[in-house]
């Protein structure tokens, strides 16, 4: 727990701004994802939005070395898919787009899934069936809740639709840095792991395969693709424990219907 750097209510204030400001990078971009584009071209207009019409920054460019404004994970790409021009979209595939952005000192972190053109019934249900799970650990977030309920929510959710949760990464606290403790592993058992108390800030992002959960990085070193080049898909979310619950900072315009209109459950 001393690790766990807890937010001053000014600070949320802060982090609340991020999320507002990234749940718009993703709204400006729903019309941009269509078949035929690259993704280098979605990473520039991504970096031109947050710099230009936000006046703010694209976190992940520069961090860890990282070139690029965003990733964009396609099909079998699990995490970390680096734009490019080469790469352009086609109807039937799926891709999550990452982007992190910082104002103020505070940074969101936030993914989602699109479905371009046509999908097949199998890939729409595994982008489902992961956005649902999610949510399954979103839900528990509350002071005394722990991060073993969080991952057993959403390896349950998983699990019962016969897919594999990814083990390798994680959901991360997040605030000054992107990546700060605690680790927010996708799987768990309840009752387990650190205690959630009130002011925590952390993304829940959870990554599942249609077959294995085993991965591998690419020759680029950035690129983790499953090992049996069987489809995966991501959402996530930058999450805040509230007094008697949980809010939800980078929720998206599209989403309030999932809160009923709000920002939190208590």
């Amino acid at each position: 727990m001393n690790d766990i750097i807890i937010k001053t209510p000014e600070e949320i204030q802060l982090m609340r701004e991020s999320g507002r400001l990234l749940a718009n990078v993703f709204k400006a971009l729903d019309p941009v994802i269509k078949a035929g584009i690259s993704t280098m071209d979605i990473n520039d207009f991504v970096e031109d939005y947050i710099i230009n019409t936000l006046k703010a920054r694209p976190a992940s460019k520069g961090q860890y070395g990282y070139q690029y404004a965003l990733n964009t994970s396609l099909n079998e790409v699990v995490c970390h898919g680096v734009p490019s021009l080469q790469k352009t979209l086609k109807s039937g595939d799926i891709i999550n787009v990452d982007i992190t952005l910082e104002k103020n000192g505070f940074i969101a972190d936030s993914s989602k899934m699109y479905m371009v053109g046509q999908v097949s019934p199998l890939a729409k249900k595994l982008c489902d069936v992961t956005y649902e799970a999610m949510w399954k650990g979103i839900e528990v977030v509350r002071p005394g809740a722990t991060l073993g309920d969080i991952g057993y929510a959403i390896q349950k959710h998983a699990e019962m639709h016969h897919y594999a949760v990814v083990k390798d990464y994680c959901g991360h606290g997040i605030g000054r840095e992107m990546h700060e403790s605690p680790q927010v592993l996708h799987v768990g058992r309840r009752g387990t792991g650190q205690a959630l108390v009130e002011g925590m800030t952390f993304t829940i992002e959870p990554m599942v395969n249609q077959g294995t959960a085993k991965t591998k990085t690419k020759k680029d070193n950035w690129t983790v693709v499953t090992r049996d080049r069987k489809l995966s898909a991501q959402w996530e979310h930058t999450v805040l424990v509230t007094s008697n619950g949980f809010e939800v900072l980078t929720l998206r315009e599209e989403e309030q219907s999932q809160l009923g209109g709000c920002l939190s459950y208590c």
